[in-house]
């Protein structure tokens, strides 16, 4: 039987147990916040108890720049055979794992492709992960059978493992996830200087737009700031493209509308590159996501 402890039961640590009690696996349920850990166990989670031996695997639920440190800890205390974390970036945590002399061989990296806008183990859902992708970026002295518990654990939750490397994940993420988190966020952030009067007409465009917006701002800054150089290529050509928007809008603004301009063609050129580039996100399928240029593993 796959053994499994959790240590960290905020929204995807606790999900991850959810979805592993429904396989008929209980997980050990670590965290320094023991009220965490418990309203875990109450949603059924798994256990609040250290394992009296090893288990299969431990999933390192925390922050990008807490794994490194807390899988050092957690393979001194002799938690698991085999290691994974969650994190959504990759390249610092392994890094940090390699200078604090943690047993590489026995660590996997994982990254989960689904979450929510909420946090903690009161948002935790045992279906967050089903038929999404489970990135697995193993490095080059990972054991084969830590990778293919891993690849097990993802199945266990209903996902499809990809494997890729670290750094063609973080590019990846800051495409698709990260940058577009700090896009929302800046559009939620206008509405700041709005009045009561024009925030009445938002519409469900607007909700959906900035919904991600509501994310954790602590959670956030680490992220971003674990995988800043590849965000920042992303949002330095977005940046440029809004320019270009931005001086053709000022133009149509100030000129007689029968004239021939270049800024309705710059304008009408941005359009349709969205709708293309919008047209190019895979849709859900019975057989579930899959990234580009990633090869699955089981």
């Amino acid at each position: 039987m796959f053994s499994a402890a959790v240590v960290g039961t905020g929204l995807i640590g606790t999900s991850i147990a959810l979805a592993l009690r429904d396989q008929g696996i209980v997980p050990h349920l670590v965290d320094r916040d023991p009220e965490a850990a418990r309203t875990a166990a109450d949603l059924g989670a798994g256990v609040v108890e250290f394992p009296r031996e090893p288990v299969d695997l431990a999933v390192l639920a925390v922050p990008p720049q807490h794994v490194a440190q807390v899988l050092k800890e957690y393979q001194l205390l002799g938690l698991a055979h085999d290691f994974t974390d969650v994190a959504s970036v990759k390249v610092r945590p392994q890094r940090e794992a390699a200078e604090l002399g943690c047993d590489l061989a026995r660590f996997v990296g994982g990254h989960p492709m689904g979450g929510r806008e909420q946090s903690g183990p009161l948002a935790a859902q045992r279906d967050l992960f089903r038929g999404r992708p489970w990135v697995l970026t193993p490095s080059a002295v990972s054991r084969e059978a830590a990778v293919r518990r891993v690849g097990e654990l993802a199945e266990l939750c209903g996902a499809h493992p990809v494997v890729m490397t670290q750094s063609d994940h973080d590019r990846a993420v800051a495409l698709t996830s990260h940058a577009p988190h700090v896009v929302a966020t800046l559009l939620a952030a206008r509405l700041l200087s709005g009045d009561e009067s024009q925030l009445r007409l938002s519409g469900q465009g607007l909700r959906d737009t900035t919904r991600i917006a509501g994310g954790d701002p602590g959670l956030w800054t680490d992220i971003l700031g674990s995988n800043a150089a590849a965000v920042a290529e992303v949002l330095a050509d977005f940046a440029t493209d809004l320019h270009t928007v931005v001086e053709a809008l000022r133009d149509l603004g100030t000129r007689a509308p029968e004239e021939p301009r270049i800024s309705t063609a710059q304008l009408t050129s941005a359009l349709v590159r969205g709708t293309q580039g919008r047209a190019r996100i895979p849709v859900p399928a019975s057989g579930g996501l899959r990234l580009s240029g990633a090869t699955s593993r089981g």
